[in-house]
C-alpha cells in the first residue's frame, strides 16, 4: 500500500524515518527486483545487451540527509565507444522489428514499471530529494505518457522510418522518469535503439531499475555513466549516433550544439531560460495567491519554473499583499520524516536541493545580490520544518524573494534553478516586455492582465514557446507540443507527434519544426 500524504506542521516531537523507507530498504528491494543490474555495493552499466561490472564507482551522498548512497559507475572514453558501436548493432536489428512487436514489448515494460512504481519513486526521493507526491508523479507521468504513444503510434509512423543510428540521450537529473525514461521508450517504440547517460548528480539507481525492467522485454537500451567531457566524443560526435537528445544548461548545450552542427547530426537540445511572470493592469489577486505555492514544486528545480516576476509598479503593493502570505505557506523538510510509524508521509512543496553545493551557491548569490542593492522581501526558515534530530540539512534552502537584483548578479539574467524568486518593477509596456525577455528566449511565460485584448497584443512579443494568460504553462504531456525560443532550444521540437518525427526520417527534403542552424520553423 502506498504511503499517504498529510500537511507538514511544526511539531516539538522527535521525528523518525518512516519504517520501510530507508535507503537500505530501497536498495535491497532494487537488488531483489533486478539482481542482474546491481551488485551489493553498486549499480552496473548496460551495454551490448548485458549488464557490465565496469567503470569506477564514485562516492555519492543523498541530498535528503547527506548519507551515503550508490554513485554512478563511470566509464572511460574507450569503453563508451564500444558501447556505442554495440548499440548500433542492436539498432540495425531493432529498426526492422514489426511495429506490433515493438508496441507489445514497450507495453510490457510499462506494466513492469507500474508494478514497481512505489520503489522507483522511493529511489527518486533518496537520490534527487523529491517529496513522495512529486516522486510518484514523475513515475506516473512517464508511464501514462508512453501509454498514450503506444495506443496511437501507427499513424505517427506512417511514411516514416527509424534513423540510421541510435538516439543518444543526455539529460539533467531532475526528471529521470517523466523526461528521460519517457523519451527513451518513445524513441524505441519508433524503431530506434537508445543510449542514455545517467546524470552525474543523481538518479542512477532509479534509472538502472527502470532500464532493467525494459531490457527484460527485449528493448535495446544502453545505459552508461561517466563525465560529460570524457564521454562526449562517443555519445555526441560518434558517427554511429543517429540523433543527440539533450536536456540541461546553456553552457553544455552550446558545446553540444556546436558539435552536432559541425557534423550535420539530428539533434534535440532543450536548454534553460529565465521563465517570467508578468503582472500588468491586473486585479484577480486571489487567483495569484492560490497559484504561488504550486510554482515552488520541487524547489523550482524545473525547466518550466517561474523564478522572475515582472510587476507594474503601481500594482506592487497589491502584488505583495497577494504574494507574501502564499510564499510564507511554503512547506519544506525531510521527505520521509514522521512523528509516529503509522503516520502518512509529509506533504511538502519541496525537500532538499540536488546537493549541498547547489544550496551554498544559491545562498552565496542571494547574499551577493543583497550586498549590491537587492532588497530582501522574504527569507524563509528551516526552523519549523519536519527534520530528524541532528540530521544534515546542508542541501536545504528555504524560499527567498528579492526585489531588484542588480544587473551584475546571476539572479538578474539567469535561471537560479532553486527556490529564489526575483521581482522587477516596470512602468511601461516596453519595459515589461524587455524585462520578460531578459534571457534571450525561454520555454514558458505567463502574463496576468485583466484585459484579453492587452494579452493578445503583448503575448506574441514575449519570447517564450508557451505563454499562459494568468495561468502557469508546463512542459505538457501526450499531444502537447514543447520547444523554446531563442537560446532556450536548439534543434527539433518535441511533444505529441513531433517527438516521433524528431527521431524518425520522413520524406526527402523534410524540414522538421524547430530551431536549426539554417532555419527556424514554428509548428
Amino acid at each position: 500500500m502506498a504511503p499517504t500524504l498529510t500537511a507538514a506542521t511544526p511539531t516539538a516531537a522527535t521525528l523518525t524515518l518512516k519504517p520501510g523507507t530507508a535507503w537500505s530498504d530501497a536498495w535491497q528491494r532494487a537488488l531483489a527486483v533486478a539482481p542482474e543490474a546491481f551488485r551489493d555495493d553498486r549499480a552496473l552499466n548496460l551495454w551490448s545487451a548485458s549488464w557490465q561490472a565496469d567503470g569506477s564507482t564514485l562516492p555519492a551522498t543523498s541530498p535528503v540527509d547527506g548519507s551515503p548512497i550508490a554513485g554512478p559507475p563511470r566509464l572511460d572514453a574507450a569503453t563508451a565507444q564500444q558501447a556505442v558501436r554495440a548499440s548500433l548493432d542492436e539498432h540495425r536489428a531493432w529498426r526492422h522489428v514489426p511495429i506490433d512487436e515493438r508496441r507489445a514489448r514497450v507495453a510490457a515494460a510499462l506494466d513492469a514499471l507500474t508494478e514497481h512504481r512505489e520503489l522507483l519513486a522511493l529511489l527518486l526521493v533518496w537520490e534527487i530529494g523529491k517529496p513522495w507526491r512529486l516522486a510518484q508523479a514523475d513515475v506516473d507521468r512517464a508511464i501514462d505518457g508512453v501509454r498514450w504513444y503506444v495506443a496511437g503510434i501507427e499513424p505517427m509512423l506512417a511514411g516514416r522510418t527509424a534513423l540510421t543510428g541510435p538516439v543518444s540521450n543526455i539529460a539533467s537529473w531532475n526528471y529521470p522518469m517523466s523526461v528521460l525514461v519517457h523519451a527513451m521508450l518513445v524513441q524505441a517504440l519508433a524503431g530506434n535503439a537508445v543510449i542514455a547517460k545517467t546524470p552525474t548528480d543523481g538518479g542512477v539507481a532509479c534509472l538502472t531499475l527502470a532500464s532493467a525492467l525494459a531490457a527484460r522485454e527485449g528493448i535495446p537500451i544502453t545505459l552508461v555513466s561517466g563525465s560529460g567531457g570524457r564521454l562526449s566524443e562517443a555519445l555526441v560526435r560518434s558517427p554511429e549516433i543517429g540523433c543527440v537528445s539533450f536536456v540541461g544548461g546553456r553552457d553544455t548545450g552550446a558545446r553540444i550544439a556546436t558539435a552536432v552542427a559541425d557534423l550535420g547530426k539530428r539533434h534535440i537540445l532543450e536548454q534553460e531560460g529565465l521563465n517570467t511572470w508578468g503582472i500588468w493592469n491586473y486585479s484577480d489577486w486571489d487567483a495569484l495567491t492560490a497559484v504561488i505555492p504550486k510554482l515552488f514544486d520541487y524547489g523550482k528545480q524545473r525547466c518550466t519554473a517561474y523564478p522572475r516576476f515582472v510587476v507594474q509598479r503601481e500594482l506592487f503593493a497589491d502584488f505583495l499583499a497577494a504574494y507574501l502570505p502564499a510564499v510564507r505557506s511554503i512547506r519544506t523538510g525531510h521527505p520521509l520524516a514522521v512523528e509516529n510509524p503509522s503516520d502518512p508521509l509529509p506533504a511538502l512543496d519541496f525537500g532538499p536541493l540536488i546537493n549541498a553545493a547547489k544550496a551554498k551557491e544559491l545562498g552565496d548569490q542571494v547574499a551577493e545580490a543583497i550586498d549590491r542593492g537587492a532588497v530582501p522581501l522574504h527569507r524563509g526558515t528551516l526552523a519549523d520544518g519536519p527534520f530528524l534530530a541532528g540530521q544534515d540539512t546542508s542541501a536545504y534552502l528555504p524560499p527567498v524573494t528579492l526585489l531588484g537584483p542588480p544587473p551584475s548578479s546571476p539572479l538578474h539574467h539567469a535561471e537560479p534553478f532553486g527556490p529564489v524568486d526575483t521581482i522587477v518593477l516596470v512602468d511601461t509596456e516596453a519595459e515589461l516586455l524587455a524585462a520578460m525577455n531578459a534571457s534571450n528566449g525561454a520555454l514558458v511565460a505567463t502574463l496576468s492582465t485583466d484585459d484579453q485584448g492587452t494579452y493578445r497584443r503583448l503575448a506574441p512579443q514575449i519570447r517564450a514557446f508557451k505563454t499562459g494568460h494568468g495561468k502557469p504553462r508546463s512542459r505538457g504531456d501526450r499531444d502537447e507540443l514543447f520547444g523554446g525560443f531563442g537560446a532556450s532550444w536548439r534543434g527539433a521540437f518535441v511533444g505529441g507527434e513531433l517527438l516521433v518525427r524528431a527521431v524518425t526520417d520522413g520524406p526527402a527534403g523534410e524540414r522538421l519544426p524547430g530551431n536549426f542552424p539554417d532555419y527556424r520553423l514554428i509548428p
